[in-house]
């Protein structure tokens, strides 16, 4: 680790007026439903510190174990403490008419939004996001969460995971970016992104402020409510402006830019959460402007039935395969007809005859024979027990895979707003629920006895996907095997 760096005074033209560097600990990842239950700011003028100061908030709800165990901050710690209210005028005075600092400065800047909403007053300010300063600079890093950024400046935390620890490691952070990358360079960064492109007149004036830099899901609604588009991304506000801004919008997508007056998101922490969001949401709406709106009713499978003679595969629909989940099947696909398409692609390889497995009519050979490309299968000249045999090496390739697992398994993802770690509950390729904390797994399994989640095409994907690139650090097992149907 590299020593220390002194921390010298801030000398970007962008960075020498008033400036707030700021963080927040709160009871969870969602504006809308947690709070606030410390403040940390730190002001700077002239690019040098002139005030520090914290408060711990009482909330007005119960702070969940986990944040407990993350921030070292429990309900005792708070009992006494004063809401935001009393100290609602001493958190604006310190950051009205400043450059608004912080790391995921989305997440603290839509917190302090949301309470000061709560309040009555609207607060407004220009944001720099240290994550997206980071990233613009040392682009040739993968990671740069606070942890990581300490490290490789070699700077000093007094006290991680609490406001004003994190808030002051922020000057030394954009001092050591100047320091590394040279102030002309750092300005250009901080100016260009304090120039980011706004969103058209006809949306919210805060929604370019409210919308959170962290993986989610979104909703384009128009003035009547209707459900235009859904769509996810890592950065949820980087993805909704996308549609509105680049000017390559024609077609489907212009109509939804000129449509939309709503905006929604769900933040998930992760990408597997909005994967998994994404695809319930879809499913449930198909909403227009999608591609190609989902719909697990029509999800099939392939299985191999025996007609008499031998092998031939039939589609059948995806809630054929319970209750007998280890039948060995093909799939799953999204309509009857992207299985016949691959089964006939796959056969048609493999010199197979269509006639034979009852994809193609007609008296005599197959056409794939006249052409040298079928054993004759259709005349007894293969035998059918060898050309079923050849049918089912074909087929393995979209082979169903089984469940890997004894019964559920939850896999890690960072929660919302970087507030600790998340849980995603998993059994038989279906999503069950996420949770934050044992008791919600609990809850998550029970509700799963009671009200079966279904098992579709796309939660198959995501979730072979998920575990086929997950870190086993990641994978939790769960409970005792489940009862099978």
């Amino acid at each position: 680790m590299p020593e220390p760096a002194a921390l010298a005074a801030l000398r970007a033209a962008s960075l020498c007026g008033p400036v707030a560097c700021v963080d927040l600990e709160t009871t969870g990842g969602l504006a809308a439903h947690d709070r606030i239950i410390e403040v940390g700011i730190v002001l700077l003028e002239a690019g040098a510190i002139v005030e520090q100061w914290s408060t711990l908030v009482r909330p007005g709800v119960r702070i969940p174990p986990s944040i407990a165990a993350f921030t070292g901050i429990d309900d005792g710690m708070v009992a006494d403490a004063p809401t935001f209210a009393d100290v609602r005028d001493e958190v604006l005075r310190r950051l009205e008419g400043r450059l608004f600092v912080a790391h995921n400065a989305r997440f603290d800047y839509g917190f302090l939004r949301s309470e000061f909403r709560r309040h009555g007053v609207r607060f407004s300010a220009p944001v720099l996001c240290t994550v997206r300063l980071s990233r613009t600079l040392y682009a040739e890093h993968p990671r740069h969460n606070l942890d990581t950024l300490i490290e490789r400046f070699g700077l000093a935390c007094a006290a991680r995971h609490r406001a004003l620890g994190d808030a002051q490691v922020l000057p030394a952070l954009l001092a050591a970016m100047e320091s590394g990358r040279g102030v002309t360079l750092v300005d250009e960064a901080v100016t260009a992104a304090l120039r980011e492109a706004r969103l058209p007149a006809h949306l919210p004036a805060e929604l370019a402020d409210d919308l959170p830099e962290g993986a989610g899901v979104y909703l384009l609604r128009d003035a009547a409510g209707t459900l235009l588009y859904v769509g996810k991304g890592r950065n949820v506000r980087s993805r909704v402006f996308e549609h509105f801004t680049g000017g390559q919008r024609s077609g489907k997508s212009a109509a939804i830019a000129r449509e939309t007056r709503q905006v929604e998101w769900i933040e998930t922490g992760g990408e597997l959460g909005a994967l998994l969001l994404e695809s319930r949401l879809l499913q449930e709406h198909a909403p227009a402007g999608n591609r190609r709106p989902r719909q697990a009713d029509g999800d099939c499978i392939v299985r191999l039935e025996h007609d008499g003679t031998g092998l031939v595969p039939r589609v059948r629909a995806l809630a054929d395969l319970f209750p007998d989940p280890d039948a060995v099947v093909f799939g799953p696909f999204r309509s009857a007809r992207d299985a016949s398409r691959a089964i006939e692609g796959k056969a048609r390889e493999a010199g197979l005859c269509l006639k034979t497995l009852g994809l193609e009519a007609g008296e005599g050979s197959c056409v794939a024979y006249q052409f040298g490309k079928c054993r004759g299968a259709c005349l007894g000249r293969e035998p059918r027990a060898l050309h079923d045999a050849r049918l089912q090496l074909t087929l393995a390739s979209l082979k169903l895979k089984p469940w890997p697992f004894a019964g559920p398994v939850g896999i890690r993802e960072p929660a919302p707003g970087g507030q600790g770690t998340q849980l995603h509950v998993l059994d038989r390729w279906r999503h069950l629920g996420t949770a934050r904390d044992e008791n919600e797994i609990a809850e998550v399994l029970e509700r799963a006895r009671v009200d079966d989640a279904r098992f579709d095409a796309d939660s198959y994907r995501i979730i072979n996907r998920a575990l086929a690139d997950l870190r086993p650090r990641d994978l939790v097992i769960l409970a005792p095997p489940t009862e099978r149907p």
